[in-house]
């Protein structure tokens, strides 16, 4: 056959297919050899001693033994900015081979929406969920000892709620409770993790929270609700939750209805991904796969799931791609919608 690069060209490139052919089929590194002897890091958007620090703990001494090659875990806690620092951290310099992922506030992937983009400097449609340990309901509760009983009441007079940093859910709600239902919450921020903020109420520097998510509390401080120390007002949530009801709780949808339903849907639905877990963008996929059959995998195991009973960490884990499809659909919202959710959570 005749030659057509007689300078040795045709060589060349006949090499060139073959190193191509053989990189294509070469195999990846398998699953047990991905993670073997190394280290996962969970950053946690908050303080060590909280609910959010005790579902990553949680999932850090049980999602190990769910990962071929039986990686070890630590929990980075990076608190501050309402999650926001540890967001940042996990957006723009986390590295992206699965040994970092994180857990943050709904709130941090909710902001943005209303926010300056440049303030957050992370795109939350771009991260890539793990899961939600939880769906859950948020309170707005009163000192026991407070003449505070109703929703008629919170709407009368001030009353004094302590708050963490602003865009978290103890300043975002009580605002959009104040702007949408009445209410006269007045906010004092600057507590430093919901410890503080329970701390404030029981020593009396605040009257009440409005809020906190109801595992939270119930971790935090058991059974305080139903001794009465804690008088639980008001829940929000998609759907009412009938034990709390009983214990006195009304339903937000008692009080927010008209055009300004849509508005409360679209505000709580962040409680549906309560406990997200999120990865760099552009994770390695074959980590990032690994992963997200881990977490879920760990949802149902039955060692974690007796310890998360025990220390009331109630579990109604969601996956990934459920998370991912209802933040887009949050982002989807129309201007007019986002315009009257910023005009709801202002102060």
């Amino acid at each position: 056959m005749q030659n057509l690069y007689p300078d040795g060209t045709g060589a060349r490139v006949a090499l060139a297919a073959f190193v191509l052919a053989v990189a294509g089929n070469a195999p990846v590194a398998s699953a047990a050899d991905y993670f073997a002897g190394k280290t996962i890091s969970i950053a946690v958007g908050n303080p060590a001693g909280g609910g959010y620090d005790g579902y990553a703990r949680l999932l850090g001494r049980h999602m190990g033994k769910h990962i071929p090659g039986n990686p070890n875990f630590i929990i980075r806690n990076m608190p501050g900015a309402a999650s926001i620092i540890a967001a940042r951290y996990i957006a723009n310099t986390a590295p992206k081979d699965g040994t970092v992922f994180g857990l943050i506030f709904p709130g941090a992937l909710m902001e943005p929406l209303t926010g300056d983009p440049a303030k957050y400097k992370y795109d939350p449609q771009k991260f890539d969920f793990l899961g939600t340990m939880d769906s859950g309901t948020r309170l707005c509760f009163v000192n026991g000892k407070s003449d505070i009983k109703t929703m008629a009441d919170l709407k009368k007079r001030k009353v004094v709620v302590a708050a963490t940093a602003p865009g978290s859910s103890t300043t975002d709600y009580s605002w959009f409770f104040n702007n949408l239902s009445g209410t006269k919450f007045s906010v004092v921020p600057g507590y430093k993790g919901p410890g503080a903020v329970l701390l404030a109420v029981e020593r009396g520097e605040a009257e009440g929270v409005c809020s906190l998510d109801s595992n939270t509390v119930e971790a935090m401080r058991p059974g305080w609700i139903a001794q009465g120390k804690f008088r639980v007002i008001l829940q929000a949530g998609l759907e009412p939750n009938d034990g709390l009801k009983k214990l006195g709780a009304e339903s937000m949808w008692d009080h927010i209805s008209g055009d300004k339903r849509a508005v409360g849907e679209l505000f709580v639905s962040q409680q549906v991904f309560a406990r997200p877990f999120v990865a760099p963008p552009g994770t390695n996929p074959q980590a990032l796969d690994i992963l997200r059959k881990a977490f879920m995998d760990s949802m149902a195991d039955k060692q974690l799931l007796a310890e998360a009973e025990k220390s009331r960490l109630s579990i109604n884990a969601k996956s990934g791609a459920e998370v991912a499809a209802l933040v887009k659909k949050v982002y989807a919202s129309s201007p007019e919608l986002v315009k009257a959710l910023k005009d709801a959570v202002k102060p």
